[in-house]
């Protein structure tokens, strides 16, 4: 149906681009984005990396391989459109022990799969040729990974929602959800919005503002933060494109490792730590109320007992800046404690199922006239614009979701 009146709470990238999509795709009808922040791409979107990822790690004919594979094209031509950076500077995925040849192996076949462009097997000799200051025994090379800008172009969205006659409405805290005939009403304090349908794109709090439109229970957000080493700028030279360790397979995280920024600066991270509170970037902000919640999951305390141990590092790491280097430095032996500083912190909103699964693939569902994004952690940047065509289909009925 025209004129109708779409909403999406959380202006973040995800949030954004099906704003966007929708008001394109569909002239007449009328996108409101309600924000809390003051601005946009405040959380996930302008903490992330900035890279572009290929689709190398993600089971084929999973929601996020076929949309990582979907998204990057989309993009590229997106960024050069509209001249925002992108960078096509290549990703090593690098094995350093013997034990990670058959994992990397693993992935190759994996990318294979996915068509990821220009991926390669490649020699300890050919990745000394490609940089010449990493080790390794083996690695993979995919020559068209890139980085961009993601608070950036989250910022372009904004403005295409509103040069198409929509409005990004910043300051909107959600406080209820509330169904009516013939739609939806989202409140904020004393102000109202009612659409037609409404779209739930709230990354960190995705849970909560599920649980106010009387969505399901699970999967519940658990923030885990990502803390950075930056390069010194004399040391930036070391590194040329992305160098990363061959992940672990048991875990949705990448591992540590060399990511060179737009700005020209380098870092190195993130570990991967159990944030205090769902906006927790420094180790110092605890929430109570957060910390409740995660306490009385049954689904936090199965985590814990089956990935201690590796927390115990991760939290090691957060804590000691010799630590932090000593897995990165096994991949560029030339850089230590001294080459870096402090940087900055992300949090992830990663879901977690009741039995202690940390959620892999995007989660998207509609209920009636809501659809909810439950899990959309990395790469959902990249994949942005393909995520917000998925979106888009399910809000109006063209798939089920999944």
């Amino acid at each position: 149906m025209a004129d109708e009146t779409i909403g999406i709470v959380g202006a973040g990238i995800v949030g954004l681009a099906t704003g966007r999509h929708i008001a394109l795709r569909r002239p007449g009808t009328r996108v409101v984005v309600l924000e809390k922040e003051s601005r946009v791409a405040v959380h996930q979107t302008g903490h992330n990396s900035g890279v572009v990822h290929a689709g190398i790690y993600y089971p084929p004919g999973s929601l996020k391989a076929r949309l990582t594979v979907r998204g990057v094209a989309l993009l590229r031509e997106y960024c050069r459109d509209r001249g925002l950076p992108y960078e096509e500077i290549g990703k090593l995925v690098v094995a350093v022990r013997p034990d990670e040849l058959g994992r990397m192996e693993n992935l190759y076949e994996r990318a294979r799969n996915n068509h990821v462009p220009e991926l390669r097997k490649v020699s300890k000799e050919e990745i000394k040729e490609i940089e010449p200051h990493a080790g390794g025994l083996a690695a993979l090379h995919s020559p068209r990974t890139a980085i961009t800008d993601y608070p950036a172009i989250a910022r372009e969205f904004a403005k295409d929602i509103e040069a198409a006659g929509g409005e990004v409405r910043l300051g909107f805290p959600v406080a209820s959800i509330t169904r009516v005939p013939g739609g939806i009403e989202v409140a904020s304090g004393q102000e109202a919005v009612r659409v037609d349908r409404l779209v739930l794109c709230a990354g960190l709090r995705s849970d909560s503002v599920a649980r106010l439109a009387r969505d399901s229970e699970e999967p519940r957000i658990v923030p885990f933060r990502g803390e950075y080493m930056l390069l010194r700028p004399e040391r930036a030279h070391l590194v040329r494109g992305l160098v990363y360790p061959v992940p672990d397979p048991r875990y949705p995280f990448l591992g540590v490792h060399f990511t060179p920024r737009v700005d020209g600066s380098v870092e190195v991270g993130p570990n991967a730590v159990l944030a205090l509170a769902r906006e927790g970037y420094r180790r110092s902000q605890v929430s109570p109320r957060d910390l409740a919640r995660l306490a009385a999951y049954p689904g936090t305390w199965r985590m814990a007992a089956r990935h201690w141990r590796t927390g115990l590092k991760e939290y090691r790491g957060s804590l000691s800046r010799a630590a932090f280097m000593k897995d990165a430095g096994r991949y560029v032996p030339g850089v230590g404690v001294a080459d870096v500083v402090r940087g900055g912190a992300g949090v992830r909103a990663q879901a977690l199922d009741p039995d202690g699964t940390l959620v892999d693939d995007f989660r998207i569902h509609r209920t009636g006239r809501i659809t909810a994004v439950r899990n959309a952690p990395s790469p959902a940047a990249t994949a942005s614009l393909a995520i917000a065509e998925h979106i888009t289909d399910a809000v109006f009925g063209d798939v089920s979701g999944v």
